[in-house]
């Protein structure tokens, strides 16, 4: 054999190689270890220090007694390709705790002790004063490396997954074959005279978690689904070395770091690759991944991608900025209103309160106040009622109000052609007219209402996809149409209106209300054309946002542009509230 060894190391010795693949069981080690010795003796240039050592899976660094006191720096830098494996907790300290004279019926331990402490056991007294007397307090972890490894190599490793697997496989086998009105005695001897080719169709396909929550699986023909590491022996003065574990590493290119993923470049070898950022949404938590991994609908990405975080949960408090401003406004105008109608009440039997029905305008300051105080129920949590309530409700009590406004157009066009010699339109003038239009104008709103509660009613929701960072709690509204048919309708109501007191607005009446109800329609129209598209590109509860500012915004143009001026009259100019002077013309 050493004749044989000798032969091998000239032809290493003399090869211009730099790389040297040695294929081999353990006791192929003892070649190794032995190279320096024999190249001394038989006068062997040694050219092994620049050379590049990879060793097969099955070679484990292991000494025999008389290698103990030899170097292991002529495997410094070699590659090893193993089995994977990890450390099994509690591992070490299972062997730290290990004593020869406490293991009964264990003589393979006592040979061990005897080897790699160089003593023996004995019982005599005349081996009492003996120095190289075993006493069994030696300690393992005082060993070097090169005689005794207290981590756990990739042979160890392979013996524990087979524990594993041999319980699951009889697990599976005795659960398969044994129901439970069998005997315990039974299911025991039928266990025992198990034969080895039984287990094979059970092998197939097996797939656990061990201990260390690490799977192991096997494919369909019963082959277990590894992985390799590639290590690297990296050896001391002192007799000891450790296996570092290495990442394959291409010649073409450095490995892709954390938050990116390996992409194959065309018309170039497999090894050759492009690093490509992580798709967003997506992470890559190891190196030189083949593909990112999405993070679940509650987390997001951090800026490099590499791990996720839990999203924050969002909706439009009354606690926040925004919806302090938005309740403030809501409020200061309703507060507003409610002055408008008490003013208007006090002196509701002037003739500026009394012009243009004067239950019409009662009706149109309560819709306008229930409008100021509708954006309370879009604030705040999303609840099921406050998700049923907030659209409908703002679609009926802004129907009320258009419809007041439409039908106070109307009157004053009309009573203006009525005053025309021989006219036919004084029979439309008068309360049944205005009372007939809010009525039919507000029951097409409701009768829409009902059917959207009834068929495809809104409901509480939670959004994790229209913004990276924040869940979004909101109100779905079941039907998107119903929804836009609401909209359309005070739309439809709105442009009537509009048209109707930009027609009446030069009317030659000292107070001609059609032009106040002119201007505040162009502000209610230019607010709602304006809100679709916005509301289309806002997202989260920015969007409820936006919706409670048009209404504010719209109820604030008709309140601003239709009762300022009626105000002042009755304050401040109470001479001009005179039934004579208003009904002059110009």
């Amino acid at each position: 054999m050493v004749d044989g060894w000798i032969k091998t190391y000239k032809v290493i010795s003399d090869s211009t190689a730099n790389v040297m693949l040695i294929h081999g069981e353990i006791h192929t080690m003892i070649f190794l270890r032995m190279f320096p010795r024999v190249s001394e003796f038989e006068n062997i240039p040694i050219k092994t220090k620049s050379k590049v050592w990879i060793m097969t899976a099955q070679m484990e660094f292991t000494s025999i007694p008389f290698l103990k006191d030899f170097e292991v720096d002529v495997i410094h830098g070699a590659l090893l390709v193993a089995l994977h494996s990890t450390d099994v907790t509690g591992f070490q300290t299972f062997l730290k705790r290990r004593n020869p004279n406490e293991e009964n019926g264990d003589g393979f331990i006592k040979d061990f002790w005897r080897q790699v402490f160089n003593c023996h056991f004995s019982s005599s007294r005349e081996h009492k004063f003996d120095r190289n007397v075993c006493t069994g307090t030696e300690k393992v972890e005082t060993l070097p490396g090169s005689v005794f490894e207290t981590t756990m190599t990739s042979h160890s490793y392979g013996v524990y997954i087979a524990v594993y697997t041999m319980a699951h496989v009889l697990q599976s086998m005795d659960s398969s074959q044994f129901n439970s009105r069998m005997t315990a005695e039974i299911k025991r001897r039928n266990s025992i005279s198990k034969e080895p080719w039984q287990l094979h169709h059970y092998l197939r396909s097996l797939s656990f978690n061990n201990s260390l929550e690490e799977t192991v699986s096997f494919d369909e023909n019963g082959e277990l689904k590894a992985r390799f590491d590639i290590i690297n022996l990296v050896t001391f003065p002192n007799q000891t070395f450790l296996r570092v574990k290495e990442p394959p590493s291409s010649l073409c290119n450095d490995i892709c770091h954390l938050g990116h993923r390996r992409i194959i470049m065309e018309g170039n070898p497999f090894c050759c690759y492009d690093c490509l950022p992580c798709p967003i949404g997506e992470i890559s938590s190891q190196m030189d991944m083949d593909s990112c991994t999405p993070c679940p609908e509650d987390h997001y990405p951090n800026k490099g991608q590499d791990h996720c975080i839990p999203k924050d949960v969002s909706f439009l408090s009354y606690g926040e900025p925004l919806g302090i401003s938005l309740t403030t406004l809501a409020v200061l105008f309703s507060c507003t209103t409610a002055l408008v109608l008490w003013i208007f009440l006090k002196y509701k039997e002037t003739p500026i309160v009394k012009a243009n029905n004067r239950n019409l305008t009662y009706v149109l300051i309560i819709s306008l106040l229930l409008s100021f105080l509708c954006p309370l129920l879009f604030i705040g949590q999303p609840e099921q009622v406050r998700c049923l309530l907030r659209q409908t409700t703002f679609g009926v009590i802004f129907s009320v109000a258009v419809s007041c406004i439409l039908a106070k157009t109307l009157i004053v066009v009309l009573a203006f052609m009525a005053t025309r010699p021989g006219s036919r339109v004084r029979k439309w003038v008068g309360k049944p007219l205005a009372q007939s239009i809010v009525f039919s104008c507000s029951l097409t709103q409701v009768t829409i209402c009902t059917i959207w509660l009834a068929t495809f009613p809104p409901f509480p929701d939670v959004d994790m996809h229209s913004l990276a960072e924040e869940i979004v709690l909101e109100c779905n509204e079941g039907s998107t149409i119903m929804f836009y048919c609401i909209l359309g309708v005070m739309g439809f109501l709105a442009m009537i209106s509009f048209t109707m007191a930009f027609l009446g607005r030069k009317l030659p009446d000292n107070f001609n209300e059609a032009k106040f109800i002119t201007f505040s329609m162009m502000v209610f129209c230019s607010v709602w054309l304006s809100f679709v598209p916005t509301y289309l590109s806002t997202k989260g509860k920015h969007v409820v946002a936006v919706e409670v500012f048009s209404i504010l915004a719209s109820s604030a143009g008709l309140l601003g542009c239709i009762f300022p001026p009626k105000c002042y009259i009755i304050l401040i100019r109470p001479e001009l509230n005179d039934r004579q002077y208003l009904m002059r013309r110009k």
